[in-house]
């Protein structure tokens, strides 16, 4: 028969629902279902009911995504900037362009990223189909003079004509601007990197450790998810950098170049923080190295809060539980179709 001690012990231990035994001493850390309910698993792939993915597109978008020759220098394409076997990022702050020209916001991870609210650090583009237009006649970036020299150089290739034909089969010219980056968006609306993370959300409580639980405890209780929720942990609202004090470095006016409304002003997009410990260097203008100090720098700015090294530490521990698997098999580089004697040489003027 137990002692009144003893059974008193039994309760306690029954009562610490998902703890390790209580002879170990060692409880396992738990996350109440209740704060997990902001987010959301990764879907399998981006939907859009305006471009519908279809083998045929993700095939020609793929070639597109790897092909130069739709810079004006034909040395840049999109994976460029952005290489699919490096999570979508080169690591540095601001990416170079046709002629050595450097940019002025970081370029972020692809992955992931259709399914976004909005495109761009400062929202200009609603989807990844506008937001496939922009690099291609950015002066910065690939450089193309307009759209006719884009489609020039598409149309002089009869293997991408007949490609274009099967992607778009109701068409009476589907060699156009807007197929190009419909083929393109469509190949990157299945660039999708599930982690342990979804797996966790979906109820496998142990695909993360007791130490990425007890990080994200931390996440959570420092307010983080306010903005860093939903399917993508970011990429769903803007926000204004500083929100609690002012941001040191305001030369970036962010979304108020585009709407000119004064409370825009250091509004930008929030990232998301799948694969966030592959995408460094973090922020607009890619100005911290680590995500040590982007944490940091977030509690201080953002949530008031000057979260100590082994809060910052715990953090960290569980957002690197977002890192995804890369999916090698769909990211390998195309085999391009031929230039012809029709298509434009590379201007590097």
């Amino acid at each position: 028969m137990k002692t009144r001690r003893q059974f008193g012990i039994s309760l306690a231990c029954a009562a610490l629902i998902g703890l390790a035994a209580c002879s170990t001493g060692k409880p396992k850390v738990v996350v109440e279902a209740a704060r997990l309910q902001v987010f959301k698993v990764l879907p399998a792939q981006m939907e859009s009911a305006e471009n519908p993915i279809t083998e045929e597109k993700v095939a020609l978008g793929r070639m597109l995504y790897y092909d130069p020759r739709l810079s004006k220098g034909q040395d840049i394409s999109c994976n460029t900037c952005h290489p699919l076997d490096k999570y979508g990022v080169e690591h540095e702050a601001v990416s170079t362009g046709h002629k050595g020209q450097k940019g002025t916001r970081n370029a972020p991870t692809v992955y992931n990223a259709a399914g976004h609210f909005v495109q761009f650090w400062d929202g200009r583009a609603p989807t990844i189909e506008e937001q496939a237009k922009g690099p291609v006649l950015n002066p910065v970036e690939m450089a193309m003079p307009n759209q006719k020299q884009a489609l020039l150089v598409l149309k002089s290739i009869p293997e991408y004509v007949d490609l274009f034909k099967k992607a778009f089969p109701g068409d009476k010219d589907p060699v156009t601007y807007d197929n190009m980056a419909k083929a393109i968006g469509a190949f990157e609306r299945k660039l999708v990197t599930a982690s342990r993370w979804d797996r966790f959300l979906a109820g496998d409580q142990a695909a993360l450790t007791d130490e990425e639980k007890a990080g994200l405890n931390k996440f959570l209780d420092a307010g983080c998810q306010t903005c860093h929720s939903g399917v993508y942990l970011g990429g769903s609202m803007f926000q204004k950098l500083g929100a609690v004090k002012p941001w040191e470095d305001s030369h970036d006016a962010g979304r108020f170049a585009v709407t000119k409304q004064e409370p825009d002003k250091l509004v930008f997009k929030v990232p998301s923080l799948r694969n966030v410990e592959k995408t460094a260097p973090y922020y607009h203008d890619g100005s911290v190295k680590t995500l040590e100090d982007a944490v940091t720098k977030m509690g201080s700015y953002q949530l008031g809060k000057e979260l100590k090294p082994e809060e910052v530490a715990s953090i960290v521990t569980f957002l690197k539980a977002l890192t995804g698997e890369l999916p090698a098999d769909y990211i390998k580089p195309p085999v391009l179709p031929k230039s012809t004697a029709r298509t434009p040489k590379p201007q590097k003027a």
